[in-house]
């Protein structure tokens, strides 16, 4: 499944704004929605970690309404023991099944442009 769409322009809170200094300014950015797309309801995009209780704060919006959130990670694993990139109890599909359409066209160019020396252009092996 493709990756949603969803964007928010977050510009840092107030109370962080003022921890800036000259050589690390406070910048406002946009958020991506890491989920799969149709998941409806709010969009959510990781913005750091947060290893001291084992999830990460993330972005979450819905039309006008914004809030950041501690939420912990999803614990689903892969049958080769990779993990879910996204929040407990996420809609939609893992991050495992969920494509950002844009990567996934420039990877192929890449490997187009650059094919690794011991992958077989017929790709096996």
């Amino acid at each position: 499944m493709n990756q949603c769409t969803g964007l928010l322009f977050l510009p840092p809170p107030d109370h962080v704004a003022r921890l800036a200094t000259p050589d690390r300014p406070m910048e406002a950015g946009y958020v991506l929605c890491e989920l799969g797309e149709g998941h409806g309801g709010v969009h959510a995009g990781a913005l750091w970690d947060d290893d001291a209780n084992d999830g990460a704060v993330w972005a979450c919006w819905d039309g006008d309404r914004r809030c950041l959130a501690g939420l912990p990670w999803c614990p689903a694993t892969t049958g080769g023991g990779d993990a879910c990139g996204l929040f407990a109890g996420h809609p939609a599909g893992h991050s495992w099944e969920v494509v950002d359409p844009t990567q996934e066209a420039v990877l192929a160019h890449l490997e187009r442009e650059h094919p690794h020396p011991w992958r077989r252009q017929d790709g096996a092996g």
